[in-house]
């Protein structure tokens, strides 16, 4: 009897730590994604799913989405734990940003896109192409989506973004069974982290490796052009921004615009203050730091130097408004006047950086061609 007690618990014990190891490898493979920049979000594989976590949906946010992605049907009894539950690869989706619309044109799915907010917003001649066809529902506005279209559009899921996470149509769309989940590519303040977000979309359509080879050029393109201007000696100033009524808006030091002139070898002129949005200041405090930079870069809306001395005289004050060295993205705009910059330069931040360094050291890319900016007509 002693020895067949003991033959049951060596049994047993073998039997628990068989089941801790297939435990084990259901429960890690390891973070397949390789997340460099990006500080939003991460995705973990397991054997039969994959997990989308969303870390910073909004600025000050202290929620975090869990998404489970189930390459099949069969019910895995975790699902409850999750935020969405989400089929991959999805065979239709619903976006509420431009900046989504590269990510699923790089990856070769922009024909699943079936619904967008106030299509007009958008640039790309493709997916324009496809609006026309009718093939794209109009869906309102993402603060306020027409609810009623999008549940009979019936998505595999919606990607939407918000500010401070307040959107009275998200609970009505997830009590049809709809996924939503959130991207929050917006709030990242690196170049490399907005355009890595590419991945998210590459996990949910089973594209994860082309994801991961297209974003891995985008990288090799910025940092060689990052290397070439840092071998110039020059640093120019930078001022940016104007006035919208009584105050000078213009990007905080932490920026994703202040980390563009920074990689672009230049001085921006406001790179000392903390935070990652917009500054507003009144004009004297920009007349006396900024009067003689040499670049005025991103003059907000306006794209002529006419149309600038209309809105204010003081413009005409600025040593980069007498020199003609105003350079603007506004003026490229998509056929229903989307600004092209806002829907792309997020997914290509290796062009937006050559843009910045054949305005500021034009010597060293003498026969480059811009995408996004041009000098004010």
């Amino acid at each position: 009897m002693r020895i067949l007690s003991l033959l049951c618990i060596i049994f047993v014990l073998g039997s628990c730590e068989n089941r801790q190891k297939k435990d084990a490898s259901q429960n890690n493979l390891g973070l397949d994604s390789h997340i460099h920049y990006a500080k939003g979000f991460t995705i973990n594989h397991f054997d039969t799913y994959s997990e989308l976590t969303i870390n910073n949906p909004w600025p000050g946010s202290e929620v975090s989405y869990h998404y489970l992605l189930k390459k099949d049907t069969t019910t895995l009894g975790i699902e409850a734990r999750f935020d969405a539950v989400v089929q991959v690869p999805l065979k239709t989706i619903v976006v509420t940003s431009t900046t989504h619309i590269p990510s699923l044109e790089m990856l070769g799915v922009a024909s699943k896109l079936v619904g967008f907010p106030n299509l007009d917003y958008i640039s790309s001649a493709k997916t324009r192409a496809r609006i026309n066809e009718g093939t794209i529902a109009e869906l309102g506005k993402n603060e306020d989506l027409n609810t009623e279209i999008l549940i009979d559009l019936a998505p595999d899921a919606v990607v939407t973004f918000a500010v401070e996470g307040a959107n009275k149509t998200i609970p009505t769309i997830e009590k049809s069974g709809i996924p939503v989940l959130y991207n929050g590519d917006w709030t990242e303040t690196h170049p490399l982290g907005k355009a890595e977000w590419l991945k998210f979309f590459g996990v949910l359509f089973n594209k994860e490796q082309e994801a991961n080879l297209l974003f891995d050029t985008i990288v090799s393109q910025y940092n060689e052009a990052k290397y070439l201007a840092s071998l110039t000696s020059q640093k120019p100033t930078v001022l940016s921004g104007a006035m919208f009524k009584d105050v000078w808006y213009l990007p905080q030091g932490n920026s994703w615009a202040a980390q563009f002139i920074k990689d672009a070898h230049a001085t921006y002129l406001w790179e000392d203050t903390e935070g990652t949005g917009s500054l507003s200041l009144n004009l004297e405090s920009v007349l006396v730091k900024g009067q003689h930079a040499d670049f005025w870069i991103g003059p907000s809306q306006f794209f002529s130097y006419e149309q600038m001395i209309k809105a204010h005289s003081v413009y005409q004050e600025f040593d980069a408004f007498k020199q003609k060295k105003v350079y603007t993205f506004t003026s490229k705009k998509g056929a229903t006047g989307g600004v092209i910059y806002y829907e792309l330069a997020p997914n290509r931040p290796d062009w937006v950086l050559q843009d910045l360094i054949k305005i500021l050291h034009p010597e060293l890319m003498p026969d480059y061609q811009f995408h996004f900016f041009e000098p004010l007509q």
